[in-house]
Formats: C-alpha cells, structure tokens, sequence
C-alpha cells in the first residue's frame, strides 16, 4: 500500500510511504481533517539516519495491527526534523519542559489546534525499562481524549501559555566584553575531561563551536589553556572510534566518554565544523595530525556526500546489512574482528593491523568486534606500510553493503560545507576542494535563492536538483552567508560578498525583533503555537549567532554600521549566556572573540596573476586574528561597480608591487608588501 507521503521529496518521509500507517504530511488540512473527525493528532518527528527512528518504524509502523489502531484513532503526521526545524523546535522544547529530556524519534500528541497535550520520544513494543509500549500510550491517549477531553484540552492550553511566557529578552543585555568571555573559559574549564578531552561524559558530541571559541581565545589573549584543551580534545577525537580510521570523516557522537564506540552515523553539518575546526588548528599550531584529519574529513564530504548536481547530501546512515546475518546492523559497515583482518591482508599485516588499530579478540563493540581506533600506545610502523594496510582495508570494506545516505541537501549544511572546503582548498594547495565549495555555491544560487521583488527568500532543501517547498530558517540564512564570506575571501570573486548581502540584509527585514534578538523564523513564515528562538547551539550552531556572526563579517567587508549594530545587539545573548552556560553557546562566543579583535579588514591589491600577490593572500587567509576577513583583488575606485570588494575601494600598489592593508577599529596598519609583516599584523601565522 502507499499512504500519503508517496509524493514527498524528503528521504525520510519516502521511507515511511509504504507504512500502513496513513501518515500525512505536516499541513493545515491534516488538522482540519482532525477537527472533522473529532481525534487528536499523532506527530512522529525524525530524520533518515536516525537509528532508534529506524527501530521504531519496524517495531511499531510497520505493524498492521499498530497502524490499524493509529489510523482509527488519530490523524498521524510525520515530520523530517531536518526539513522542518521549526517544527521540531516547538514541540522538542515543550517535550524537554514536560519530561526533562528530548531526542528523536519525537512521538507528541496534538489538539486540532496544534497544541501539545502527550509526549514522548521512542516507545517499545512491548512494556520494558520502566517504559510503556507503544500500544498501551495510544491506547491511554484514546481514552483521555474520549473521557476526559475537557481536561485534555485545559493541559494543552496550559502547556502552549508556559512555553509562551519563556519567552527570550536578550537582546538588550549589552556587549559581551573581555570578562564575560573569560568568565566562559573558566566554565569550560571546569567541565573539561582532562584525561579523554572534550567536556561532560557519555555521551560524549564533538564540540567544535566550543574549540573554535577556544582557538580564537588563544589567538586574542595568548591563553595556553585555550590552546591545550582545543589541540588535546581534536587529538582525542582523531584517535577514537568516534573518526573513521579508514575513510576519514566523524559520526555522530561516542556513546562512551573516551570517543571509542560511536553512533554510526556520520551527519554533514558535523563533518563541515569539524574539517574547519582542524584547518584552524593546523593554522595555530602547526600539527600534522590536523592536516591529515582536515583534509581526509574533506575528502570524505567530496567522496561520499556530494549529490550529481553540486551539493552535499544530509546523512549517512548508522545502520546497514550485516553479511553474516542479513538483518540491519548499527556499525556493520565500520566495524572489525583480528580474524576479518587476517583474511583480507595476511597473517603478519593482520596482526601489524590489529595491534595499531586497537583490534582485540574481545572486541571493543558488539559481539566480538572492534571499531578501528589508533591507541596512543600502538606500535611504531612504516608509514607507507600502514598506507597500504589502509587502502587494502579500505578497498575490502567498499564491497560491504554500504549505509543508506540521505540525499536531501539542506542549505545551511551547504554553507557550512562550503566554508570549510573553501579554506581547506586555499590551506592546503588544493584548488579541487574551493572548485567544490563554489559548485555546491553555485547550486545553492541557482536552485535555493528566490530572488522575486517582493517574495525573495531562501529554501531550505533539495533533492535531486529540485528545490523544496520550505522556506529557509534562520540558520539557513546565518550558514550560507557564512559560507559565501569565506569562499568571497578566498576566491577574490566579490559576487560571493553581494549574495552574502542580500541574505543579511532579508534577516534584517524578515528575523529580528524589537529588542535586536532574532527569531528562528520569518516574520512571514507558518505560525506555530510559538515562534521558536532558540540561541543556543544543537550539533551545529545556533541560527541566532550565525546570523550575528555573518552580520558582523559583512559590516567588516562593508564598513555598514547597521549590519554591526544588529550583530552587536543580537550577541546580548552571549553577554547574558556565555558565563552560565558556555558549552550551549560555543558559536556566540567565537562570535563575540571576533568582535573583540576587531574583526580585522584586510585588503590585498595586486594582480591576481603575481606569485607577491598570491603570497600576500596566503598569509591573510592564514592569518589566526579571530574573523578576519579578507578581500583580495586589483585596485578599485569607489563605487567602481557590482560584485567587487568596498575593501578593496582606493587603495593603491606600494612601489608598483602588490600590497596588504590591515584595519581594525576606525585604524590600519602600515600597508606592507611583505608576506612576514602581513602575518605579524594579523597575529602571527605559519609561514
């Protein structure tokens, strides 16, 4: 059978279209035919590479028994998270207010109206661990609602006015100053695993806006303990489990706090944080470890995630088939035992390879078996041997049934994309990786950007080359401004600065409030039972503060004192929440380290073509100064024309060579034509 998510777009609501559930899309006719009806609404909110998502769905959706009572008794909804944040947002924060946590499969029971009254994540099918089964919860809601509606609906209206009263006020809690920002450090660093790296314990999420705090930290304040806990928790991070020792590229998270076990899936946004944040690293220390991470994370993302026409798909799975048993398998794609590693390479690499993998007999996963890791203890080896282990490895595990992957492109995970291999492409000497970034750009022009007088917007996603129905929220606007401003800095082309503009200026126009916070949504958009406004960072930064961030580095570009007002006023929430709670704001706090610093302007004038120019360049993008941002480019006159760099705007060749200008607060510094005193300028970099 098909229910009515067969003409959906969205890999996870195809997944669920032959369910014998009627599912319906999220949209108003699905309540109206509630209110018709006389039932409450059953929302299922998930995404595709969602494990316990999957195991529900089997369990539960698939059952004809479960689906008949379902669709009897309620008109059941299915939401993609990563389609709708919006939506997901609204109805998590009522279920973490009523139950103290949240996560996905979200399982939430609705009035007509939309309003929450039941919740719950992932329901068993049968009663165990001191949870209901799944049976038993629509049973109980059946009976509420049909006993006791009067009551249903007073809870409901009860919950919507307390999540309306935590409304946010802080968009006038002023500027986040030096104090505050080293009041976060000393938070993180009493939440700091010393022995594992990282901060908390299991389970343990890569922290990579709290490490780009950290390495910003160091390069304004020459902080050793910023540096430290950033260059010792990515070193733990590339060791463990958690890095795929093989392919390259992060899961999800550990599920144990020394980065061992992961959760399988290896998620886009992720991977786009994490190769930047080792870019940076390598540009602050040095490290070849760092190197070799950030440039095997892109190649991972190119490899794996990039779509035929450009983009970057959302997800890889967790779960694929298991050979020996034919059931899917959380890890079976990933995973080893000494004796599988014998058979592919022989007895006396099997062994090299257990030992420098950390491959044990007992295993260090499930039923005997290992996640490949690189233990600091392993033993030393030729490193064109291990090479060849890896690639044979590697080759082996390719005709393994291979994970699921979500082909869906969301556009702020682009923009995160883009960001990352644009400066891994300029970083490294790899012109193939900024060649990536401005195709995956490119698509996003073409096919999420509705440039209509009047209606222009954002999507958010794509598949296949076809543009979704969702408008862009608000961390789609921040990330792909993001993006283009770093692809701008390194490709000189000023076009990227232009689309960067016209997306700051509609968050602008369409996302703030009176008081300079931001909301997650349009002013325009859906209303929900609240508009959601979270500054907080989930996996990936918040909308909030990568709005402010691309705010602040578009007023840097453009010398325009709206754009940094409405950053300043929207990094209150820092000033108010980085001393409290910093682990929850990492990506407001880089932000705020760049407002501190300045953010430097730098303008390098030459002919794109002169090796003294490109020399230039290169010392400006490797400039550690946090958010510096960079225009490069032939000298122009003021108002020269669309698409070029105002930074760029008179200024002139030193001695007929190409030169470097450095500004900061209303000051610039003695314009140069010597790559050293450029990176002196810009707060010491590698040569």
């Amino acid at each position: 059978m098909s229910n009515r998510l067969a003409n959906e777009t969205s890999p996870y609501l195809l997944q669920h279209a032959d369910n014998p559930v009627d599912w319906v899309p999220w949209s108003p006719e699905a309540f109206e035919e509630a209110r018709e009806r006389g039932v409450p609404v059953l929302l299922s909110v998930g995404y595709s590479s969602c494990h316990w998502c999957h195991v529900m769905a089997h369990e539960s959706f698939e059952d004809e028994l479960t689906a008949a009572y379902m669709n009897e008794h309620f008109v059941n909804i299915k939401v993609d998270r990563e389609e709708r944040p919006d939506v997901d947002a609204v109805y998590m924060e009522a279920v973490q207010a009523a139950t103290g946590q949240g996560g996905w499969p979200m399982t939430v029971f609705l009035t007509a109206d939309a309003e929450p009254f039941y919740f719950g994540t992932y329901f068993p099918p049968e009663p165990r661990h001191g949870m209901p089964s799944f049976m038993q919860v629509l049973e109980g809601v059946r009976t509420a609602w049909a006993g006791r509606r009067d009551e249903v609906a007073e809870v409901a209206k009860r919950i919507v006015r307390d999540l309306a009263g935590r409304q946010l006020d802080y968009g006038r809690a002023g500027v986040p100053g030096a104090e505050e920002l080293a009041q976060a450090l000393l938070g993180l660093t009493r939440e700091y695993d010393a022995a594992r790296g990282g901060f908390g314990g299991a389970p343990k999420f890569p922290p990579s806006m709290v490490i780009e705090f950290l390495l910003r930290h160091h390069a304004r304040t020459g902080a050793e303990g910023a540096l430290q806990m950033a260059a010792d928790t990515c070193e733990a991070m590339a060791r463990g489990g958690i890095y795929d020792q093989l392919g390259g590229g992060f899961a999800r998270y550990s599920v144990d706090r020394e980065w061992v076990v992961p959760h399988f899936e290896k998620m886009l946004y992720d991977n786009a944080l994490l190769c930047r944040v080792y870019a940076h690293l390598w540009r602050a220390t040095g490290s070849e470890l760092a190197r070799r991470v950030a440039l095997e994370t892109a190649d991972f993302m190119v490899r794996e995630l990039r779509t035929e026409h450009g983009g970057f798909a959302s997800a890889l799975d967790a779960d694929s088939e298991d050979p020996a048993s034919g059931r899917h398998v959380e890890g079976a794609y990933y995973a080893w035992t000494p004796a599988g590693l014998r058979e592919v390479l022989g007895e006396e690499d099997g062994r090299l390879a257990a030992a420098y993998f950390g491959v044990t007999e007992g295993g260090t996963f499930e039923h005997g078996t290992s996640v490949l890791q690189l233990p600091q203890e392993g033993p030393a080896v030729d490193g064109e041997r291990i090479a060849g282990i890896k690639e044979r490895l590697l080759a082996a595990r390719a005709q393994r049934p291979a994970p699921g992957r979500d082909d869906k492109v969301v556009a702020a995970w682009n923009g995160l994309a883009i960001a990352a291999l644009a400066e891994c492409g300029a970083f490294f000497g790899r012109p193939d990786l900024v060649e990536r970034a401005t195709e995956a750009a490119d698509l996003l022009v073409r096919v999420h950007f509705d440039a209509t007088a009047g209606r222009a917007r954002l999507y958010r996603t794509s598949k296949d080359g076809k543009v979704g129905a969702n408008a862009g929220v608000l961390e789609d606007y921040g990330d792909v401004a993001e993006g283009f401003l770093a692809l701008a800095g390194v490709t000189g082309e000023g076009v990227w600065l232009e689309f960067a503009g016209f997306l700051v200026d509609l968050v602008l126009d369409r996302f703030v409030a009176e008081d300079g916070s931001l909301y997650d949504t349009a002013h325009d958009a859906e209303r929900l039972i609240r508009r959601p406004q979270d500054p907080t960072d989930t996996a990936a930064p918040s909308g909030w503060t990568a709005a402010a961030g691309a705010l602040l580095s578009y007023a840097a570009h453009t010398g325009s004192e709206a754009h940094r007002t409405a950053a300043e006023r929207a990094l209150g929430v820092v000033h108010a929440l980085g001393p409290r709670a910093p682990r929850f704001i990492g990506h407001g706090l880089a932000v705020a380290e760049a407002l501190l610093d300045g953010p430097r302007e730098v303008a390098v004038v030459g002919h794109p073509e002169d090796p003294a120019t490109a020399a230039l360049h290169r010392a400006a993008l490797l400039g550690t100064a946090p958010g510096a941002v960079v225009a490069v480019g032939l000298p122009q006159r003021e108002g020269a024309g669309d698409g070029e760099f105002p930074l760029l705007a008179e200024r002139t060749l030193v001695r007929d060579l190409p030169t470097a200008y450095v500004c900061r607060h209303f000051v610039c510094a003695r314009p140069t034509t010597d790559p050293v005193e450029l990176a002196g300028q810009l707060g010491g970099v590698r040569p």
